[in-house]
Protein backbone atom coordinates (compact mmCIF):
# COMPACT_ATOMS: atom_id res chain seq x y z
CA UNK A 1 0.00 0.00 0.00
CA UNK A 2 1.21 3.51 -0.75
CA UNK A 3 0.29 6.23 1.62
CA UNK A 4 -0.11 9.27 -0.62
CA UNK A 5 0.10 12.89 0.53
CA UNK A 6 -2.48 15.43 -1.35
CA UNK A 7 -2.68 18.65 -0.69
CA UNK A 8 -6.07 19.98 0.37
CA UNK A 9 -8.33 22.50 -1.84
CA UNK A 10 -8.04 23.25 -5.12
CA UNK A 11 -4.77 21.80 -6.49
CA UNK A 12 -5.41 18.57 -4.39
CA UNK A 13 -8.42 17.82 -6.51
CA UNK A 14 -6.96 18.76 -9.94
CA UNK A 15 -4.17 16.72 -8.85
CA UNK A 16 -6.44 13.72 -7.41
CA UNK A 17 -8.31 13.64 -11.15
CA UNK A 18 -4.60 12.97 -12.30
CA UNK A 19 -3.78 9.84 -10.25
CA UNK A 20 -8.00 8.87 -10.88
CA UNK A 21 -7.05 9.14 -14.57
CA UNK A 22 -3.70 6.96 -14.52
CA UNK A 23 -5.78 4.35 -12.38
CA UNK A 24 -5.64 4.81 -8.81
CA UNK A 25 -8.95 5.88 -7.76
CA UNK A 26 -10.63 6.11 -4.18
CA UNK A 27 -14.05 6.03 -3.24
CA UNK A 28 -15.38 8.97 -2.25
CA UNK A 29 -12.39 11.47 -3.45
CA UNK A 30 -11.91 14.09 -3.73
CA UNK A 31 -13.49 15.39 -0.23
CA UNK A 32 -16.89 14.50 -0.67
CA UNK A 33 -17.15 14.43 3.39
CA UNK A 34 -14.67 15.48 6.67
CA UNK A 35 -12.80 12.32 6.31
CA UNK A 36 -8.98 12.92 5.49
CA UNK A 37 -8.26 9.69 4.49
CA UNK A 38 -9.34 7.30 1.48
CA UNK A 39 -8.07 4.12 0.22
CA UNK A 40 -8.27 1.27 -2.10
CA UNK A 41 -6.51 -1.95 -1.21
CA UNK A 42 -7.29 -2.98 -5.13
CA UNK A 43 -5.52 -0.14 -6.53
CA UNK A 44 -2.74 -0.60 -3.61
CA UNK A 45 -3.48 3.22 -2.57
CA UNK A 46 -4.11 5.42 0.63
CA UNK A 47 -4.74 9.01 -0.15
CA UNK A 48 -4.71 11.89 2.89
CA UNK A 49 -5.56 15.13 3.06
CA UNK A 50 -3.22 17.59 4.14
CA UNK A 51 -2.60 21.49 4.22
CA UNK A 52 -0.48 22.17 0.72
CA UNK A 53 2.71 23.44 3.15
CA UNK A 54 2.53 20.58 5.09
CA UNK A 55 2.77 17.78 2.06
CA UNK A 56 6.78 17.92 2.41
CA UNK A 57 6.85 17.27 5.93
CA UNK A 58 4.66 14.54 5.53
CA UNK A 59 6.64 12.60 2.80
CA UNK A 60 10.10 13.82 4.80
CA UNK A 61 9.63 12.37 7.75
CA UNK A 62 8.16 8.82 6.19
CA UNK A 63 4.29 9.13 7.27
CA UNK A 64 3.84 8.91 3.46
CA UNK A 65 5.83 7.07 0.99
CA UNK A 66 5.10 9.81 -1.77
CA UNK A 67 3.32 13.54 -2.14
CA UNK A 68 2.23 16.45 -4.26
CA UNK A 69 3.52 19.64 -3.34
CA UNK A 70 4.05 22.98 -5.31
CA UNK A 71 7.58 23.72 -6.38
CA UNK A 72 7.06 26.75 -4.46
CA UNK A 73 6.78 24.56 -1.17
CA UNK A 74 9.95 22.85 -2.11
CA UNK A 75 11.87 25.80 -3.17
CA UNK A 76 11.13 27.69 0.52
CA UNK A 77 11.07 24.46 2.60
CA UNK A 78 14.27 22.22 1.12
CA UNK A 79 13.01 19.03 2.21
CA UNK A 80 15.37 16.06 2.24
CA UNK A 81 13.19 13.94 -0.86
CA UNK A 82 13.57 12.93 -4.06
CA UNK A 83 11.44 14.88 -6.78
CA UNK A 84 10.10 12.76 -9.31
CA UNK A 85 7.88 14.01 -11.55
CA UNK A 86 6.45 18.01 -12.97
CA UNK A 87 2.42 17.16 -13.10
CA UNK A 88 2.06 20.36 -14.93
CA UNK A 89 -1.35 21.45 -13.20
CA UNK A 90 -1.47 24.30 -10.87
CA UNK A 91 0.62 26.47 -12.59
CA UNK A 92 1.51 30.09 -11.46
CA UNK A 93 4.83 32.09 -10.45
CA UNK A 94 6.37 33.42 -7.79
CA UNK A 95 7.24 37.05 -8.37
CA UNK A 96 7.84 40.23 -6.84
CA UNK A 97 5.47 43.01 -6.85
CA UNK A 98 5.07 46.44 -6.05
CA UNK A 99 2.53 49.55 -6.39
CA UNK A 100 2.61 50.93 -9.61
CA UNK A 101 5.31 53.62 -10.24
CA UNK A 102 7.41 52.14 -7.34
CA UNK A 103 11.13 53.11 -7.69
CA UNK A 104 13.46 51.23 -5.64
CA UNK A 105 16.06 53.99 -3.59
CA UNK A 106 19.23 51.28 -2.80
CA UNK A 107 20.81 53.84 -0.14
CA UNK A 108 18.07 52.19 2.03
CA UNK A 109 17.11 48.46 3.08
CA UNK A 110 14.38 47.15 0.31
CA UNK A 111 11.05 46.53 2.96
CA UNK A 112 9.77 42.74 1.38
CA UNK A 113 6.78 41.69 3.07
CA UNK A 114 6.02 37.54 2.08
CA UNK A 115 5.33 34.53 3.59
CA UNK A 116 8.06 32.94 1.59
CA UNK A 117 11.32 34.40 3.71
CA UNK A 118 14.02 31.82 2.57
CA UNK A 119 13.19 32.34 -1.56
CA UNK A 120 13.08 36.02 -0.59
CA UNK A 121 15.99 36.29 1.14
CA UNK A 122 17.59 34.18 -1.51
CA UNK A 123 16.64 35.79 -4.36
CA UNK A 124 18.22 38.93 -3.12
CA UNK A 125 21.29 38.06 -1.64
CA UNK A 126 22.49 37.35 -5.25
CA UNK A 127 21.11 40.54 -6.52
CA UNK A 128 23.45 42.26 -3.30
CA UNK A 129 20.44 44.07 -1.84
CA UNK A 130 19.89 44.57 1.28
CA UNK A 131 16.16 43.73 2.67
CA UNK A 132 14.00 44.00 5.76
CA UNK A 133 11.76 41.01 5.70
CA UNK A 134 8.37 41.35 7.16
CA UNK A 135 6.78 37.91 7.65
CA UNK A 136 2.85 37.76 6.51
CA UNK A 137 0.50 35.10 5.64
CA UNK A 138 -2.29 36.37 4.34
CA UNK A 139 -3.53 39.26 1.99
CA UNK A 140 0.27 40.38 1.80
CA UNK A 141 -1.27 42.68 -1.22
CA UNK A 142 -2.14 44.86 1.64
CA UNK A 143 1.81 45.84 2.47
CA UNK A 144 2.80 47.84 0.12
CA UNK A 145 -0.97 49.08 -0.13
CA UNK A 146 -0.77 50.89 3.67
CA UNK A 147 2.89 51.60 3.46
CA UNK A 148 4.04 48.90 5.34
CA UNK A 149 6.44 47.35 2.61
CA UNK A 150 8.00 48.68 -0.60
CA UNK A 151 7.18 45.25 -2.01
CA UNK A 152 6.35 41.81 -2.19
CA UNK A 153 7.19 38.49 -2.57
CA UNK A 154 4.29 36.17 -3.25
CA UNK A 155 2.49 33.76 -5.65
CA UNK A 156 0.98 35.15 -8.61
CA UNK A 157 -1.58 32.90 -10.96
CA UNK A 158 -3.70 35.33 -12.47
CA UNK A 159 -2.63 38.62 -11.40
CA UNK A 160 -5.89 39.84 -11.06
CA UNK A 161 -5.42 40.48 -7.41
CA UNK A 162 -3.00 42.85 -8.40
CA UNK A 163 -4.11 44.50 -10.75
CA UNK A 164 -7.30 45.47 -8.85
CA UNK A 165 -5.08 47.21 -6.24
CA UNK A 166 -2.91 48.91 -8.11
CA UNK A 167 0.22 46.61 -8.00
CA UNK A 168 2.37 44.94 -10.71
CA UNK A 169 4.73 42.79 -11.14
CA UNK A 170 8.40 43.71 -11.33
CA UNK A 171 10.09 40.75 -11.52
CA UNK A 172 9.28 37.20 -12.06
CA UNK A 173 11.27 34.99 -9.43
CA UNK A 174 10.19 31.29 -10.77
CA UNK A 175 7.59 29.11 -12.59
CA UNK A 176 5.22 27.07 -10.44
CA UNK A 177 3.70 23.83 -10.53
CA UNK A 178 2.63 20.80 -8.74
CA UNK A 179 5.31 17.94 -8.37
CA UNK A 180 5.27 14.52 -7.12
CA UNK A 181 7.61 13.93 -4.40
CA UNK A 182 9.11 10.69 -2.74
CA UNK A 183 10.40 10.20 0.97
CA UNK A 184 14.17 8.58 0.42
CA UNK A 185 13.35 5.26 2.11
CA UNK A 186 10.41 4.63 0.56
CA UNK A 187 11.70 5.09 -2.72
CA UNK A 188 14.53 2.47 -1.93
CA UNK A 189 12.04 -0.35 -0.31
CA UNK A 190 8.72 0.41 -2.65
CA UNK A 191 10.82 1.14 -5.60
CA UNK A 192 8.34 -1.11 -7.74
CA UNK A 193 5.13 0.70 -6.33
CA UNK A 194 6.46 3.72 -6.77
CA UNK A 195 8.07 3.49 -10.45
CA UNK A 196 4.45 2.05 -11.40
CA UNK A 197 2.60 5.25 -10.57
CA UNK A 198 5.36 7.11 -12.16
CA UNK A 199 5.03 5.21 -15.46
CA UNK A 200 0.97 5.21 -15.26
CA UNK A 201 1.05 9.28 -14.44
CA UNK A 202 3.69 9.89 -17.49
CA UNK A 203 1.39 7.58 -20.19
CA UNK A 204 -2.04 9.13 -18.85
CA UNK A 205 -3.49 11.35 -21.62
CA UNK A 206 -1.37 14.83 -21.47
CA UNK A 207 1.25 13.29 -19.92
CA UNK A 208 3.65 14.50 -17.32
CA UNK A 209 7.32 15.50 -17.42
Amino acid sequence: MLNIALPKGRLGKSVYGIFKEAGYPAAGMPETDRRLVYENEEAGVRYFLVKPSDVATYVERGAADVGVAGSDVLMEQDPAVYELLDLRTGKCRIAVAAKNGFVDEPSAPLRVATKYANIAKEYYKKRNREIELISLHGSIELAPILGLSDVIVDIVETGNTLKENDLSIIKVIKEVSARLIANKTSYRFKQDEIAKLVSALESREGGAK
